[in-house]
């Protein structure tokens, strides 16, 4: 039987849905007894909402002042202590778990296996390289703390229906550093969706042409209650800010529905997206790569078809 920590994520009020992700993966580990812990202060309403996905067996907290934000810093030594007790200490490969993670591997001294996307066996997993060209199996040693990051594109979130206990984690004896302290955070104000839980997503590249022209693509996306997104070609022309990035190095979401205006379909680009449910891709090019992977392709001006499904709507 293996024994799973999952490091939850959250706003100090919201559990993120990437931790139900999470817990999907872990209970494909055949016997496994899956724990959440969640780290922060004040976040009884967090420990709740966790103790209720189905699969989890027990929700641990660490409610302390220090952990107001989630500073790697701060959390990872906590959390390779609690790991003691556990075979496997899982994250999202969010930019939470992207941060954290590494760091508790480093403190456990073992190698982190990064972007599970299916599990083979208690101790083997499959995560994709170079791009999501080639998948890679993944063994894990006898004897060693298994710390990874799961692809949450990878996972449907597990249903709610739980009934796990909630329990304060005993007095832990970590040192936590004094190197790092939390100033603010900057993030970009809105109303639309996150671009990583939306279930639809609308993205423009190069050729929406310009930041002015991005409008266009934004308006559609209000229509729809959508999410908006970019290709790495639109962030670096300065058509929008980098947190809109999606792809290999963006962001790699799964959404209900995926529409790209604009974007050529540079193959890092199609990383981050090829776990959509529908892919629907316009571009004037007859012979971008995008059409490749689309479900639905249309060869036409984003700027005459974006009105044209505005009308229709």
């Amino acid at each position: 039987m293996s024994h799973v920590l999952i490091i939850a994520e959250h706003d100090g009020s919201q559990l993120n849905a990437s931790t139900a992700k999470t817990v999907n993966c872990a209970a494909g580990i055949d016997g496994a007894t899956i724990t959440i812990a969640v780290l922060g202060s004040g976040i009884d309403s967090v420990a709740t909402q966790a103790a209720a996905i189905a699969g989890v067996s027990k929700v641990i907290t660490v409610d302390r002042s220090e952990n107001a934000q989630p500073l790697t810093a701060n959390f990872a030594p906590q959390i390779a202590e609690l790991a003691a007790a556990y075979d496997c200490i899982f994250g999202p490969s969010t930019t939470f778990g992207k941060d954290l993670m590494p760091a508790v591997a480093a403190l456990l001294d073992t190698e982190q296996v990064s972007d599970i996307m299916e599990v083979t066996g208690p101790r083997s997993f499959k995560r994709p390289v170079y791009a999501g060209n080639a998948i890679l199996n993944v063994d894990v040693a006898d004897g060693a703390k298994i710390v990874a990051t799961v692809r949450t594109a990878s996972y449907k979130a597990a249903s709610d229906g739980g009934s796990a206990s909630v329990e304060a984690a005993a007095s832990l004896s970590a040192v936590l550093p004094d190197h790092s302290r939390y100033i603010e955070l900057q993030s970009e104000a809105g109303e639309r969706p996150d671009l990583q839980t939306a279930k639809l997503v609308i993205s423009g590249g190069r050729g929406v042409g310009s930041k002015e022209n991005f409008d266009i693509v934004y308006k559609l996306a209000d229509k729809l209650g959508a999410g908006v997104g970019a290709s790495r070609a639109a962030v670096d022309a300065g058509y929008v800010s980098n947190d809109m990035q999606v792809g290999q190095t963006g962001k790699i979401i799964a959404p209900d529905l995926y529409m790209a205006f604009g974007i050529s379909g540079a193959i890092q680009h199609l990383t981050g997206i090829k776990d959509a449910g529908t892919i629907v891709a316009i571009n004037k090019d007859p012979e971008a790569a995008i059409f490749e992977i689309a479900d639905i392709g249309l060869v036409g001006d984003l700027f005459e078809i974006i009105p044209e499904l505005e009308q229709k709507l």
